[in-house]
């Protein structure tokens, strides 16, 4: 496999936004604190550059028309990008699998999980394997 391009990413122009929020908030912050502030730092930073998103996005989970629960998606940015903020020790395979779910329920294309708890911010971007 390649180096990514520009041309391959979802997203570029946006991510790159999002991306820059995520490392400055990291920055200000430091690691080590409660997702709560992480996100709270977010949500300034979206509202002084001017991105929209909506904060803790319910999403419903269906099964044959029913519904069988729901789901809180920290952010969604621009009704394009699910954005899940953690501060765990350890970067978790569960954290890609919620975002995955996320995805799926939300019917987006691309998500992204950032921890902010190391001495630098650990992210991983997700593509929904069902839209093209």
């Amino acid at each position: 496999m390649g180096a990514n391009k520009v041309n391959d990413l979802i997203y570029p122009e946006l991510s790159y936004k999002l991306m820059g929020v995520l490392f400055k908030v990291h920055n200000k912050l430091g690691p080590r604190r409660q997702e709560k502030y992480y996100q709270r730092a977010i949500e300034l930073e979206f509202k002084k550059q001017n991105i929209s998103f909506k904060r803790e996005n319910l999403v419903r989970l269906d099964y044959d028309g029913e519904n069988i629960g729901r789901y809180f998606i920290d952010f969604v940015i621009e009704e394009k990008i699910a954005l899940e903020v953690k501060s765990a020790e350890f970067f978790k395979r569960d954290f890609t699998v919620q975002v995955l779910g996320y995805l799926d329920a939300a019917n987006l294309k691309l998500g992204i999980v950032a921890n902010f708890n190391g001495v630098r911010l650990r992210y991983k971007r997700l593509v929904n394997p069902n839209i093209r």
